[in-house]
């Protein structure tokens, strides 16, 4: 990785005049702690493992030592350290059976290779679908208010249906999805609850790395694994029996075997009126026994609270889950060890702790909440919206950070997505006082504001944002940083070389942390509540519960 010179050190100073004004924050502490939650010792930090466990027992003591309180769960009426998060938990007995058939010729599929199949989580033991057939849906979307549906005039029960990832829009930048900026209509959890809904059997998303933001290997990693799920008293509304990917490659082989022209069908998609097609002669056969239990996770929270008005709440989150142990790299190494994805925002949310219990004590109450399963599907954060410790309608607002940048100091950031808010333009002032350029996201086409911790809070009505490390770099420009995230999207991400690096200098987010330090202590020494834009589809759900504010 890259070591920042002296020269660029330098050059950034003038940057930090703001926030060091405020507090400081240290590289080394950081570069420890980093270095500690994605040591193999820590296996990868999956959810109910001995890798939680130890991530617990470590956040929990970083916390204690910082000055923080325990916020969670109430136990004889004193709060614990821990929120508990009961999960749905299921997993592949052995080698699934998978295959097709076309015209009467079988084919058998791989798991990794060409599908990449999740263990059931709508409650089955077992899955014996024989000779399902195939239906491709487009981009598996039905949304009344556009006047869109792919599944107008058919009937998918008993059928394995086939979609395209992310929005119509994608290919072409403009048409009734917002262009190139994602909705929640092109996420891959969506079609998945769509095509229950449909009443299909089972759904198989097309994988292709430009409109998936990333490349087979985080989809064969990230779903050939233990699944979980929040528990849900009805999870076949939302799960149909069968939820996989399939290869771009393998998905264009089987229309040609079908008689069909993959890109053909792929543009005729993108239009309105698109109707489904029936795979002639195709079906897809699966079999696999599953290990399905409910199990207990756990969010860990922290807590400052208000001088003034302690039932007023402000939010920062990260999560401390990765991947776990999995499929083994072409090194051999199994353990995802998630150095950047996340043991970089827990890091940051120990030490913006350390920094609020060393400051005076703040009007409002301050939450430090490290959720669990956030690679699962944002489960820790669902629950804890769902369940909420503090009442959401006086939440002030939720500050995230997820995979923040190790290296140098950067002219500019981000925020995951841009759903316009008085608490994004409040962030965006405290990056100008401290000499920073807001961009917005840089990739809306990857969905990127429905993928992090914030968005459970955000569509419950709740002010969220989700911090993003920038790319403008002071040592190398925008060339600079581009590569580096290009490089760590191919080669790290969800893989086991997301590990700790000795060379990385921290510099990056000792100097942006103390924005979101200041932008977070602002709102808890104000009686301030950011509203959401006017335009915003969130407005309407946090007006609701304005009286609970007055």
């Amino acid at each position: 990785m890259r070591t920042l010179l002296a020269s660029a050190m330098a050059l950034s100073l003038p940057l930090l005049a703001h926030a060091a004004d405020t507090i400081r924050f240290d590289g080394k502490r950081l570069s420890e702690q980093v270095k500690t939650l994605s040591s193999d010792a820590f296996e990868g930090r999956g959810p109910a493992t001995a890798g939680e466990e130890k991530t617990i027992a470590y956040v929990v003591a970083q916390m204690q030592e910082a000055g923080l309180q325990p916020g969670g769960d109430l136990k004889d009426g004193k709060r614990q350290w821990t929120q508990a998060v009961p999960l749905l938990r299921a997993e592949i007995k052995g080698t699934p059976k998978l295959s097709l058939t076309v015209g009467g010729k079988s084919e058998t599929l791989s798991q990794g290779e060409q599908v990449a199949i999740r263990a059931a989580t709508d409650g089955s033991t077992s899955v014996d679908v024989k000779n399902a057939p195939l239906v491709f849906v487009g981009y598996g979307v039905h949304a009344p208010e556009r006047q869109w549906n792919d599944f107008d005039g058919v009937d998918l029960k008993g059928k394995i249906a086939i979609a395209l990832i992310n929005d119509p829009d994608f290919e072409t930048g403009e048409g009734d999805f917002g262009g190139k900026a994602m909705t929640y209509y092109g996420r891959w959890t969506y079609k998945y609850e769509e095509a229950a809904r449909q009443g299909a059997i089972g759904l198989l998303v097309v994988h292709e790395t430009a409109p998936a933001s990333y490349g087979w290997a985080t989809v064969k990693n990230s779903n050939t694994n233990t699944m979980f799920d929040v528990v849900r008293d009805n999870p076949r509304s939302v799960h149909p029996q069968i939820e996989g990917w399939i290869q771009r490659d393998a998905a264009a082989s089987l229309f040609k075997q079908a008689g069909l022209d993959f890109d053909a069908l792929k543009a005729q998609a993108q239009k309105r009126g698109f109707k489904a097609v029936p795979l002639k002669d195709a079906t897809f056969s699966a079999s696999y026994a599953v290990d399905a239990k409910v199990i207990t996770s756990h969010n860990i929270v922290a807590r400052i609270e208000g001088s003034k008005r302690p039932d007023e709440t402000i939010i920062y989150s990260a999560h401390w889950d990765h991947l776990g142990v999995g499929l083994a790299d072409a090194s051999g190494d199994t353990i995802y060890n998630g150095a950047v994805d996340n043991a970089t925002g827990t890091a940051a949310l120990i030490e913006i702790g350390r920094a609020f219990a060393k400051a005076p004590r703040p009007q409002r109450s301050v939450v430090f909440l490290n959720v669990t399963a956030e690679e699962k599907g944002l489960l820790g954060s669902e629950y804890y919206s769902s369940k909420p410790l503090y009442p959401l309608a006086r939440t002030v607002a939720v500050i995230n950070m997820d995979a923040l940048d190790p290296f140098g100091v950067s002219r500019n950031f981000t925020t995951s997505g841009s759903a316009q808010s008085e608490l994004l333009d409040a962030l965006v002032d405290e990056g100008k006082a401290a000499g920073m350029t807001y961009v917005s996201d840089r990739h809306p086409e990857a969905g990127y504001f429905f993928r992090s911790d914030h968005f459970p809070f955000a569509k419950r009505g709740v002010p969220a944002l989700s911090w993003g490390s920038g790319n403008d770099w002071v040592d190398g420009g925008t060339e600079a940083g581009e590569a580096a995230g290009k490089d760590y999207v191919a080669k790290r991400y969800h893989q086991p070389a997301d590990e700790w690096d000795a060379n990385w200098t921290f510099a990056g987010m000792v100097h942006d942390l103390p924005i979101l330090y200041r932008l977070g202590n602002d709102l808890a020494n104000s009686t301030r509540w950011p509203q959401w834009g006017a335009d915003s589809e969130f407005r309407a759900i946090r007006e609701a519960t304005a009286a609970q504010r007055e």
